[in-house]
């Protein structure tokens, strides 16, 4: 696991920036505190900063072939690289290291740009080809490692995290408008876009070339979901449970493979809890197991955790948090995330990272499941949609909404009314709109009404909502279910999970690894049919029936609860200071994006329990929080 960066001049100039590269590697020294280096020649500068996991003596980067014509720089791991390096060993060619990164290196001259196809990991590469004077950028298929870049003053600049770009002199840190309203709806931006003006995302199973001759920017892979429809894979039931286990253990296996101790992050959920006992399995010694606990009841998993490893016999350690350890980690997410970022489970994700990087260097969890398996409440949702505008309006109008309007608004996690609030405001929508209503934060009025009236029409409202409807349709599929999955991969998956998970791991030098993303487990689920993930109301079906037996059933079928933190009561509370310095009228009035009035409104219901406006609050407080740090700063 590495952070990496450069800077290739496509200009025909001799860049003059090695003070800049250096500053790029300083920034990303979270990433990679083991060592570092860099290639400097002609046109490019290529650094790194590496967190040894694999090869601990031999693994330094940039790596180069023999003829010292291919130098790499990569951030990730390839599980298939012992299998790789065989086959290219057949093929001649001779291996100096035992680490992954060389693989990359034969890779591509055995194979070239196709190399990637090969490849089965988490990646972020970066590749140049002296003799073709040839810079190659690829990403992982879901885009669990993160890759930025810009092409801005005759060069190509790009890095593990924006800010290593940022450091590099030659962009501006101007906000991009559309990039702001796809966050202030989804809480996230999902690539290709980034909060800078210019600046972008490769997005995930992508691979992009440079040269004087231009750039060049294409998928490798998509996820084909629509082969459960038209191939699905044969078998009954029993069948496909006996495989996708199969399949899962492997992947779990396949990414126990380290130099240094590996522990597992395990929430008490379905997802966790199944890597934790597959891991236990392929394990020689008990697995380390890592959790949080809160004060809040109704956001506290740390007992279903405690039942997990006690269960399997892992050497389990519980980190409790309070609202002080939320305060003071805040300023800290906000410098790993530099990008407004408005899910909250970042802290306590932040915080069980540290705390395991303490006893280990390498984590596993269940990040992915719920995409690829209907793991959302929303899915449900989505099957009581038709039924709900079947009613007649009157009736709607009348009984239910006046009814939701009424309720007292609760600070529990998935408390009713929250829930029905949001079930009403969505049940009218399209699915590829509904979806993200549900899950997101501000939308249609809500969001206009929120934003001064210049901000209001450079956010490009339409641009918005074609980029989800067109999501969900490139899936190719006909199953509403698998269009909704698709859109989940690729937008939430991608810019929500993924980089939370690699942010607040990375910040603690800390590797975590996903096999339910693995792409043996990926390629089995694009083949399994629908009703196996959704049966019924019943999510996670194929998953539950493999694990049964392997958990306590009161792991496999209790409700989902989630990862977060009680930010609805905290707001009223130990965050109100903050809430208050940050989106005080004054303050919004200077800065000309917000409308002070509107976030004055959500506040004072917030406070006064006439609604629950948390998600609202806590996604401008970030955006606020973060301007100061990354924009204003500048």
């Amino acid at each position: 696991m590495c952070g990496i960066a450069g800077i290739l001049r496509l200009d025909g100039r001799r860049p003059d920036d090695w003070l800049a590269l250096e500053a790029m590697s300083e920034s990303l020294i979270h990433r990679g505190p083991d060592g570092h280096g860099s290639f400097v020649r002609g046109p490019v500068r290529l650094t790194m900063r590496r967190l040894s996991i694999i090869d601990l003596q031999g693994g330094d980067q940039p790596m180069s072939n023999e003829t010292d014509t291919v130098h790499v720089v990569f951030n990730g791991e390839i599980y298939n690289f012992a299998e790789l390096r065989e086959s290219l060993a057949g093929y001649g060619h001779r291996f100096r290291t035992r680490s992954d990164t060389e693989t990359i290196v034969h890779a591509y001259e055995q194979w070239g740009d196709d190399f990637v196809t090969r490849l089965n990991g988490m990646f972020a590469i970066a590749l140049w080809d002296e003799r073709q004077e040839r810079l190659l950028l690829a990403r992982d298929r879901a885009g669990i490692k993160p890759l930025y870049f810009a092409h801005t003053n005759g060069a190509l600049v790009f890095g593990s995290e924006l800010k290593a770009v940022m450091r590099s002199g030659l962009v501006r840190r101007e906000l991009d408008y559309e990039a702001l309203g796809q966050y202030l709806s989804l809480e996230y931006i999902p690539a290709p876009a980034s909060i800078l003006r210019g600046v972008r995302k490769l997005r995930p199973g992508h691979l992009l070339t440079a040269s004087t001759s231009g750039i060049r920017d294409r998928a490798y892979w998509d996820l084909s979901l629509e082969l459960s429809e038209s191939n699905p894979m044969p078998g009954d039931e029993a069948d496909h449970v006996r495989a996708f286990g199969e399949a899962l253990r492997r992947s779990v296996a396949r990414e126990m493979v380290s130099d240094v101790p590996v522990g597992v992050l395990l929430s008490g959920g379905i997802d966790s809890s199944t890597v934790a006992a597959f891991m236990t399995e392929a394990a020689n010694e008990p697995v380390q197991s890592f959790s949080v606990s809160f004060a809040e009841r109704s956001f506290d998993e740390s007992r279903f955790a405690r039942q997990v490893a006690s269960h399997l016999g892992t050497v389990h350690h519980e980190l409790r948090v309070a609202p002080v350890d939320l305060l003071e980690a805040l300023p800290t997410i906000t410098a790993i995330v530099d990008e407004p970022f408005a899910d909250p489970s970042i802290v306590p994700t932040y915080l069980v990272s540290r705390f395991a990087r303490r006893h280990v260097k390498v984590a596993l969890g269940g990040d992915g499941g719920d995409e690829m398996l209907a793991g959302y409440s929303t899915l449900q949702a989505h099957r009581l949609a038709p039924l709900y505008r079947a009613l007649p309006a009157t009736f709607r109008r009348a009984v239910v909404e006046r009814a939701a309007a009424r309720l007292p608004a609760s600070p529990r996690y998935l408390a009713f009314d929250f829930l029905l609030r949001r079930f009403i405001q969505g049940a009218d929508s399209p699915p590829w709109r509904q979806h993200q209503m549900w899950t997101g934060s501000l939308f249609g009025e809500s969001k206009a009404a929120v934003l001064q009236p210049d901000v209001r029409c450079a956010i490009n409202e339409g641009r918005f909502e074609a980029k989800l409807e067109d999501t969900a349709a490139a899936s190719g599929a006909r199953h509403p279910l698998n269009r909704i999955l698709y859109q989940d991969f690729k937008l939430y998956l991608e810019g929500d999970i993924l980089a939370k998970t690699d942010r607040a791991s990375m910040a603690s030098s800390l590797e975590t690894r996903v096999p339910f993303l693995n792409l043996d487990v990926l390629s089995h689920l694009e083949r399994v049919p629908v009703t196996l993930k959704l049966r019924g109301f019943t999510r996670k079906y194929i998953l539950r029936k493999a694990v049964s037996g392997l958990l306590p059933d009161s792991i496999i079928n209790r409700r989902k609860r989630g990862f977060s933190i009680p930010v609805a009561a905290w707001l009223n509370d130990e965050l109100r200071g903050l809430a208050d310095e940050y989106l005080n009228e004054s303050r919004l009035s200077r800065e000309g994006i917000f409308n002070p009035s509107e976030v004055s409104m959500l506040l004072g219901e917030h406070s006064r329990r006439v609604r629950n406006n948390a998600k609202s609050i806590w996604t401008i407080l970030m955006f606020q929080m973060w301007r100061e740090r990354w924009l204003d700063a500048s």
